[in-house]
């Protein structure tokens, strides 16, 4: 760091939405020449703080300071005049235009009204040397990889002056070459005295480039940290915390243990299966009756594996057998057709249809199986819905209502409802307790453990380490976008030693 005084301070910030506290009498220090990681989990409050910072929320409380003088900026654009500049994960530039366009619109240099089209590029090739990058400036961005487009939306940041540079998630869709190329350009800026503020989750790139992290939990400050001082388990695990278990027992102290016939064929066995940006080749089996907990960070990749293993997203490496046969899952109607059942993580952009009932979001994936040629029958759907109304306990017990009326809770027992009406051998689970209340958690897990011991095979995705380990019997760990432990959930496993081989990328126990 090149001085003791912040550039940024932000003081006693508080944000509520209806139902929500996001966040909660939180601080935050950034100062000039360091590169900073705001680290936390979903919902941690991350995205909020930032968008208190740039102008897209207001705040409820608390106060924000730019050089020692207080700002309140009424959005992003007011922000970046002020020096502060944000780059998110999702570029968002014009891939249509070219790159000195992109680097400088809606400030193009001119006379008299006309762009001076020469001096533009002029300036733009300066720009991108002071980065070190040799690009053609009239060449339309959208012919340059993602990585590069970054760096363009980098440049225009630091362009208007920049004293904060917020990179949002930057190296989500990058490989390890891009990453370096970026960290690289980072390190360059922050010795000339920028601040940045570095949002990822992963934690090899915190320890790679970040000089102080602070966590947030829950939207309340864990602490601010020097990264040589924060071994990585325990960065672990202050975003992960140690929250009191208060849900029903379920009589599941006991590990649970799954006889698997030797040489039995697994139900589904996944062999270096991946997708380039999203996920590294991983080799999978799950066998009938078996619960395997997906395990790690929030970007770990854990959403991109059930997703591979759905269809929803085609895999471009490896190879799938369903019973011991090859088969083809380039789309979820395929997966359908083979037994599998996926429920998103994003209920209400992924899973339920607010403006229909609850019935008809029940029906949808019988009725997307069977094809729109051939129509449940409406006798037929009322006795599937009026049984897993009843078997799940949802509420209020009116099919006919609009699904958008009901609590989160029931609104998740409904997408459950949608996957076993029809029947699936492999049920995938994407975070099915996030948001949701006590009860209907403990309801969910109580159902979890009871489609297990009656033969189905699931697939169980969750943060929270004492929910897979309550209910897996083996727990796969995930950590950035690879597959790099897996442990038999006997006597030997608990939430210490799944967050040790989160943090140290180790531990790699096969149960095959």
């Amino acid at each position: 760091m090149t001085g003791n005084r912040p550039v940024l301070t932000m003081t006693g910030i508080s944000k509520t939405f209806p139902g929500v506290r996001a966040l909660h009498d939180v601080d935050f220090r950034l100062f000039p020449g360091e590169v900073h990681a705001l680290m936390g989990e979903n919902g941690a409050g991350k995205s909020t703080l930032i968008k208190v910072l740039t102008g897209v929320y207001g705040t409820d409380e608390g106060t924000i300071s730019l050089d020692g003088d207080p700002v309140a900026f009424g959005g992003p654009m007011q922000a970046a005049a002020a020096g502060v500049s944000t780059v998110y994960q999702e570029v968002n530039l014009c891939a249509n235009l070219s790159v000195a366009e992109n680097i400088f619109i809606g400030r193009e240099p001119r006379r008299l009204g006309a762009v001076r089209w020469g001096e533009m590029r002029r300036r733009a090739r300066e720009l991108l040397t002071r980065l070190d990058l040799d690009l053609d400036v009239t060449a339309h961005l959208g012919t340059y990889s993602l990585a590069v487009q970054q760096m363009v939306a980098i440049a225009r940041a630091i362009d208007v002056r920049a004293r904060v540079l917020i990179l949002d998630e930057p190296t989500s869709s990058l490989d390890a070459g891009e990453v370096a190329q970026l960290f690289r350009i980072m390190r360059q800026l922050r010795d000339e005295g920028i601040a940045i503020l570095f949002v990822t989750h992963f934690l090899d790139q915190v320890y790679a480039i970040a000089d102080r992290i602070t966590v947030l939990r829950n939207g309340a400050l864990v602490g601010e940290y020097r990264t040589g001082e924060l071994p990585q388990f325990g960065l672990v695990e202050k975003m992960i915390g140690k929250e009191l278990d208060v849900l029903e027992r379920l009589d599941q102290h006991q590990k649970r243990v799954v006889t698997t016939r030797a040489g039995a064929t697994p139900m589904v066995d996944a062999v270096e299966l991946g997708r380039r940006g999203a996920v590294a080749p991983f080799s999978l089996r799950i066998h009938a009756g078996e619960v395997v907990g997906l395990a790690g960070l929030l970007g770990s990749g854990r959403t991109e594996v059930a997703r591979l293993l759905f269809g929803a997203d085609r895999a471009d490496h490896g190879r799938v057998r369903v019973d011991g046969e090859a088969v083809s899952l380039r789309n979820p109607v395929q997966a359908i057709d083979r037994g599998i059942g996926f429920c998103s993580e994003n209920r209400r952009t992924e899973g339920i249809v607010p403006d229909l009932t609850v019935q008809e979001n029940m029906i949808l994936a019988m009725q997307a199986a069977r094809g729109w040629l051939r129509p449940v029958p409406r006798r037929r759907q009322d006795e599937l819905v009026e049984k897993y109304v009843r078997a799940l306990g949802i509420r209020p017990a009116d099919p006919d209502l609009p699904v958008r009326n009901l609590s989160g809770g029931n609104q998740q027992k409904v997408l459950l409802a949608r996957w076993l009406i029809t029947e699936p051998r492999l049920l995938i689970l994407d975070e099915p307790t996030r948001g949701i209340d006590i009860g209907a958690k403990a309801e969910i897990q109580k159902l979890v453990t009871e489609l297990s011991d009656g033969g189905m095979a699931v697939l169980f995705v969750s943060a929270e380490l004492e929910e897979v380990l309550r209910l897996s019997h083996r727990v796969v760990v995930m950590r950035d976008r690879t597959m790099v432990a897996e442990l038999a959930n006997d006597d030997t496993v608990d939430a210490d030693r799944v967050m040790r081989a989160i943090a140290s990328g180790t531990n790699r126990e096969a149960d095959r």
